[in-house]
Order: C-alpha cells, then structure tokens, then sequence
C-alpha cells in the first residue's frame, strides 16, 4: 500500500526492532525505509543545544542493526536532535514518504492530555498518513511472530464507513493508495457501517440498516473496480465496540479511519472515534489526515 516509509522510534518504543526486518519488509511492497531518530537537545546551561554525544550514540547503534538489506530496498537513517513533533513533519517532507511509522501507548484521553503524545501531535499537524503501532506489542512479539507482521502491514483494512464527509473522505485516500499499491501489500478491505442505536431515533432501525446496506454495496463496486477484494457488513450498536470486535472476528491487519476534525486543535480535547480508535485499538491504525 505503501513505498515510502519514515520509521520513527526512540529506542523505547520496540519500533527500533524493525531494522532487523528488512526484508519481510519488503516483501510487503515498501521500496525505501528512512529510520528516524530524535534526540532531545542538550539544556544544561543557558542556551539548549544539540547533544552531540547522544546522537553519535544513536547513529552508531543503526549502524550495528543495518546488516541485511535486500536488493531494491533503499535504507537511509536521519539522526537529529531537537522536538521531534517539529522534526519528524520535516523529515518526511524531505524525502516525500508515503506514510510515517510510529509507536503510540494504549493511553486515556485525560493522560494523553496530561503528559502528551508525539503521535497525538502529528495527527494534528502532518499531512502525511501516520501508521500507529503498539509498542506494548512489537516489544514483545517474537523473531516469527513480527517477520509475518512486517510483511502484511496492510495486506487486510477494516474501513469504518457511515456515509459522513469524514467517511467518504477515507475511501478516496485508500482508493488513491490503492491505484499506487505495490506488489504484495493492499489485497483485501472490510466496509463496517455501524447503526449507532443512539443515533436518528425517528428513523426506523430496519430502513437504517438497508440505507446503510445499500450504501456498502456501491463503495464497495468502487473498490473492487481497483482490483481488491471487498466485504461489507452492517451492524448495530456503538461504534467503537463494534468495529474493535469486526477485526478480531475478520483477521483484520490494519484499520484506516480519518477525521474532518481531529486536526483541529479547539476539538483535540473532544471524544471522537477516530481520536478513541487511535488511543484504544490494540490494532495497527492508518490514519489519513484531512486536506489542508
């Protein structure tokens, strides 16, 4: 689905493990991997300044884990030191990747508030899509276990659709992906329209749940026109249940979902579904930020 990907790891975050998979990544499609890493800058004394030490650190520690790159692969590694929600943005402009990597903990809205998130702060800022991996998880698979995950990272979507502008917006973004996939990656999609039971009172729940089948039927003609292969289903009930329990009964690999308002700092501190699937999914999420 991807070709070009920005892998962002502070060495804490099991991120840092995927140097040693570079060709299961490839496998699944990806042609250049830039591995980013920022340290912070040196404080002690008046004027903060590069660290000089921990970068070198850093450097020298990529070099130890780059051993097999495979042929057609292009690996490139860019140390910095500074904020990293200001370099990372940079980075990924540089080299025009596809799609940013990054580790981003199960965490509470009101921590994520009270201590802050990179990954939170890039969903805000970036305009290039973020895949959101668990750390709790990559540090702890095995060697077997995260070689088969480096090569389907985005082999099965699960995409959360109800019609919305923001749902809309999601697949023309996987269908722009799609068009470009290369071999091996993008296969296959799930639609998921989830009739909110809260939702639309007056409307009969029987006529919502066929609007909404009807409405699946002709995004997925859309998709399946690119070559993919498309399920849909409807369900009732709430939204983020559902579409958490639709990918571990469907063996989901990813689930994409966008936002029309999540970019915008006043609604950051609202509850909205792509903020809670982000911050609650144990599944990798591909989140494509609206246009600028």
């Amino acid at each position: 689905m991807f070709q070009r990907c920005l892998i962002c790891t502070d060495f804490s975050d099991g991120l840092y493990r995927l140097v040693e998979f570079l060709p299961s990544l490839a496998k699944g499609g990806i042609k250049q991997i830039i591995f980013s890493h920022v340290a912070p800058l040196w404080e002690e004394g008046e004027i903060p300044r590069i660290d000089e030490e921990a970068v070198e650190a850093a450097r020298q520690r990529f070099e130890k884990g780059l051993k097999d790159t495979p042929e057609g692969l292009e690996v490139k590694v860019e140390i910095d030191s500074g904020r990293p929600v200001d370099i990372i943005p940079k980075v990924a402009r540089t080299y025009n990747v596809d799609v940013i990597m990054t580790g981003m903990p199960i965490r509470s809205l009101l921590k994520e508030k009270l201590f802050g998130s990179t990954t939170a702060a890039l969903a805000r800022n970036c305009v290039t899509p973020l895949l959101i991996l668990r750390p709790e998880l990559i540090s702890t698979y095995t060697r077997e276990e995260l070689n088969l995950r480096c090569q389907h990272l985005s082999r099965y979507l699960l995409i959360p659709y109800d019609g919305s502008e923001s749902s809309q917006y999601l697949v023309k973004k996987v269908k722009e992906s799609a068009q470009k996939r290369p071999d091996g990656s993008l296969q296959q999609c799930m639609l998921i329209w989830v009739v909110d039971e809260g939702g639309r009172r007056a409307v009969p729940k029987d006529y919502q749940v066929k609007e909404a089948q009807e409405k699946l039927e002709a995004v997925k003609v859309e998709l399946e026109e690119l070559g993919l292969q498309v399920n849909v289903e409807v369900r009732q009930g709430n939204p983020l249940v559902e579409i958490l329990d639709a990918a571990l009964v469907y063996d989901i690999t990813a689930i994409a979902v966008s936002s029309q308002s999540l970019n915008k700092i006043i609604d950051w501190p609202v509850r909205s579904f792509a903020g809670e699937l982000m911050r609650r999914s144990w599944f990798p999420v591909i989140y494509f930020p609206p246009a600028k």
